[in-house]
């Protein structure tokens, strides 16, 4: 008994499956981040380990039908593989995993039918809406560098116009609209992504309230005080300063009294001459007696 054992253990060939091959494969795709999973082989006191490779379009038709260990399960321990950097083109890819365990190894299970990214499961991303003053303000979450948003919001009011605005910075405060005192804004985002070109649903609208932060009345008298102070000292500090700088740069010079001219030249001119008469007569009045004593 224990002979016919051995001969069918030792004529067993290499390569020949002797492991249970991994079962139930399948795929969990969302937001572009795919999921290669599978039933675990079970062998008590054992530890199974598992090789993922992927074939892509490329591969099957311009290598021969080669086959790619995939960059982060070859091998894996656990029942699952994170497939997103081996799925690089939007074309079907056909996966495939073994079992080993020491020298044995199972056959190859193959994933029925190829996966193809385009069929990911798209959701909106996680959004934080706030207000900073009377700015709207949205945060997405960073779902990677092939998403874009696109960001709807509107004024919660009667016939509102909806606008939509295309934001591709993730995980980075974004101004949407500047708020009216007393008005509510919602906000909604969806995901596109080019590389498949779709886009997921809409999320559920999220709104805001400014309240009514209008400006106190004191605040406001004293802006309109100082408003009118602006439009007087200014004009009045220019004027001053006009002077100051005419009167450094061309002084007024003020003559005495004893130099100032009151009357007309043609006035003092004759002025002049009657005086000179006067005192050329005296003078001679007074020569006449020294003449007569000599």
């Amino acid at each position: 008994m224990w002979f016919m054992s051995a001969c069918l253990t030792t004529s067993i060939p290499d390569g020949v499956a002797i492991l249970p091959a991994p079962q139930n494969l399948s795929v969990q795709s969302t937001n572009m981040k795919h999921l290669l999973t599978w039933s675990p082989v079970m062998v008590p006191g054992e530890i199974i380990y598992y090789f993922v490779e992927y074939q892509g379009e490329y591969e099957s038709l311009y290598m021969s039908h080669v086959w790619i260990p995939s960059s982060w399960c070859s091998p894996t321990k656990g029942p699952e593989c994170d497939i997103t950097d081996d799925i690089t083109a939007t074309v079907p890819y056909n996966l495939r995993v073994r079992a080993t365990q020491g020298s044995e190894t199972s056959a190859w299970s193959t994933l029925k039918p190829p996966f193809n990214r385009n069929s990911t499961i798209l959701t909106p991303p996680g959004m934080d809406v706030t207000k900073d003053g009377f700015h709207l303000v949205i945060k997405l979450e960073d779902l990677g560098s092939q998403f874009e948003f696109l960001v709807a919001y509107w004024r919660r009011e009667p016939g509102a116009k909806e606008h939509v605005k295309v934001v591709r910075s993730r995980g980075i405060p974004v101004h949407l609209e500047t708020m009216e005192p007393g008005a509510a804004y919602c906000v909604k985002v969806q995901t596109f992504v080019k590389a498949i070109g779709r886009h997921s649903p809409f999320s559920q609208a999220e709104c805001v309230k400014v309240q009514g932060e209008t400006l106190p009345l004191a605040l406001a008298l004293f802006g309109f005080v100082g408003f009118m102070l602006i439009l007087v000292v200014v004009p009045l500090s220019i004027w001053k300063m006009g002077r100051l700088l005419r009167h450094s740069c061309c002084p007024v010079v003020v003559l005495p009294d004893t130099l100032k001219i009151t009357n007309s030249p043609q006035k003092l001119i004759s002025c002049r001459r009657e005086e000179v008469e006067a005192c050329a007569t005296a003078m001679l009045s007074s020569e006449e007696p020294f003449r007569t004593w000599i």
